[in-house]
């Protein structure tokens, strides 16, 4: 039996994934209320163990009746708001220090394998170095990796960073592409948003909760339906653009000035845009339906981050759309969990005997 713990696990993407990899999801951690709900009503047998911060990993570990080095894998995904492009500044300096605080799970639960993954923002970040420094010193192989989820089977151009950790005692190795690892029986093929929008509709519930979008004021219900398909808001006619995206040149010409992914319509043909937590709200994004005049629904939107389309999710809409913008998707933590099983797998016996 495989085994594995989620840190910052929000809504519960990456322990679907993980579970859809073959492990064990012994216990999890997330401190948002709403997330917390969604997360224990799709896997209630797995322990919510509540805020990172208050957890001492030590009482955990023997809760959970795990010796040093049984675990399988630690995964964290800490808030990334503090090192995304999207938020240059954070107004909460300390939610960055929940990196560093992975650190007291890694040294003492001692797992096999260590997964986090974030932004790669968190590259720049100064906390970083601090963290592989001290798995090295604990005795981790470690390697750093900038992936886009979509190269994994997810409809959605994402990308984010990856830091693998594994014990030497397992591995003195690390690939130097994960894709190397994943089994070939995991479809690692490109999917586009049509073909997840195609698929989601035969398994649409009609009494789903979260198949609606965002409601619309007059305006701006016309400002979408004046968007042609496959078009954002540079093809809107002049009496659709918004005063903050133009702006007029010394000739007195009009020039369009703002960010060019407000207002776009998902592309059937492509992958879609990455989820954010605004991944239904057409003015942050191009997160307009293909061809109906409205935003994502919420199911679209996770549909795009490979959610079952039976996944329940709590809270009111905001919430709910900023659990679906931070999960993890959850092909691409099947495709992590993969990885470390085959490396796991190929570890030899003696190797798996110092790693017990």
């Amino acid at each position: 039996m495989r085994t594995a713990i989620d840190l910052f696990a929000g809504a519960g993407g990456a322990t679907q994934g993980l579970r859809d990899a073959g492990f064990v999801v012994l216990a999890a951690a997330e401190n948002d209320n709403n997330a917390a709900e969604s997360f224990a009503a799709n896997h209630p047998d797995v322990i919510m163990a509540g805020d990172v911060r208050g957890i001492v990993p030590y009482r955990l570990r023997r809760f959970l009746g795990l010796q040093r080095g049984e675990l399988d894998i630690l995964k964290a995904c800490p808030p990334c708001q503090g090192f995304s492009s999207l938020t240059r500044t954070s107004s909460d300096p300390l939610r960055n220090d929940l990196v560093l605080d992975v650190l007291r799970f890694v040294l003492d639960f001692r797992p096999k394998a260590v997964i986090v993954e974030n932004v790669p923002g968190l590259a720049r970040d100064e906390r970083l170095p601090i963290l592989l420094h001290a798995m090295e010193g604990a005795g981790y192989e470690h390697s750093t990796y900038t992936v886009d989820a979509r190269n994994f089977g997810v409809p959605q151009r994402r990308r984010r960073l990856i830091v693998l950790a594994v014990r030497r005692s397992i591995t003195s190795e690390l690939p130097r592409d994960l894709q190397d690892l994943v089994p070939p029986q995991f479809d690692l093929s490109h999917r586009t948003a049509g073909e997840a929008l195609d698929e989601l509709a035969k398994h649409l519930s009609p009494g789903d909760p979260c198949n609606r979008f965002r409601k619309s004021n007059p305006s701006v219900t016309a400002r979408i339906s004046a968007i042609p398909i496959g078009g954002d808001r540079f093809d809107l006619p002049p009496q659709h653009q918004l005063k903050c995206h133009t702006r007029l040149t010394e000739s007195g010409q009009s020039q369009r000035v703002g960010a060019t992914a407000s207002y776009g319509r998902v592309r059937t043909g492509e992958a879609a845009p990455t989820m954010t937590t605004r991944c239904t709200t057409p003015a942050c994004g191009s997160f307009v339906h293909p061809t109906e005049n409205r935003g994502l629904t919420l199911r679209e939107a996770a549909t795009f981050q490979t959610f079952p389309p039976n996944y329940h999710f709590h809270g009111g809409y905001d919430s709910i759309e900023r659990q679906i913008g931070n999960a993890v998707p959850v092909r691409l933590a099947t495709a992590l969990g993969l990885v470390v099983q085959t490396m796991l797998t190929r570890a030899s016996p003696f190797e798996k005997w110092m790693s017990a």
